[in-house]
């Protein structure tokens, strides 16, 4: 189940990438330049298969997610997310403009770089690596706190607003490399996803 997760988590990070193609796709065949055929019937469904399996990956792993919510004090805190958005960025671009999904070899070799990069994604926990949640107005926070046994742990950190240290969160932890603040310690604005 927790592979599954994972993939599903890993279709959401490029939701983004699956508009830009469907888009194309269909701005393609209502302007005739391709036709109603097998294969731009097939990629439409897929593309359109692996977003909505990408927002249930999201949803699935915030909202959904019984992970318990754990209060931590926050020892350090860097925004990360410059890091990583325009890298992701680039490579979409990369990948849906000059990529025409509408020749069997073109899809193939798009199919066959999505599981080479899905492998590396999901075997290297990089969740935290999700252009949707930038788009969706969440910034990333690489932080160090003290857990129950007063060990330094280190975990990345998803939140609409700047985490600042030496103050108290509440966050659901996925994992090091996938976290939500759930809600600011006293009194302050709720961050539920």
């Amino acid at each position: 189940m927790k592979f599954i997760k994972n993939i599903f988590l890993y279709f959401s990070a490029f939701i983004p990438l699956f508009l830009l193609l469907l888009v194309k796709l269909l701005v393609d065949i209502f302007n005739n330049n391709l036709s109603w055929n097998f294969l731009n019937t097939f990629n439409i469904a897929l593309l359109g298969t692996m977003i909505v399996l990408g927002a249930v990956g999201i949803l699935w792993n915030t909202v959904w997610n019984n992970t318990k919510i754990m209060s931590i004090k926050i020892e350090t805190s860097k925004e990360i997310t410059d890091q990583y958005f325009l890298q992701y960025f680039s490579l979409f671009v990369m990948f849906a403009i000059p990529l025409d999904i509408s020749y069997f070899n073109e899809f193939f070799v798009y199919i066959i770089i999505l599981i080479f990069i899905g492998v590396v994604y999901i075997n290297c926990c990089l969740f935290y690596i999700n252009p949707l949640l930038n788009i969706l107005g969440y910034r990333i926070f690489d932080i160090t706190y003290l857990d129950d046994f007063g060990q330094s742990k280190n975990v990345k950190i998803f939140c609409k607003d700047k985490i600042f240290s030496s103050k108290t969160y509440d966050v659901k932890i996925k994992n090091e490399h996938f976290a939500f603040v759930s809600k600011k310690q006293k009194s302050t604005k709720k961050y539920d996803f």
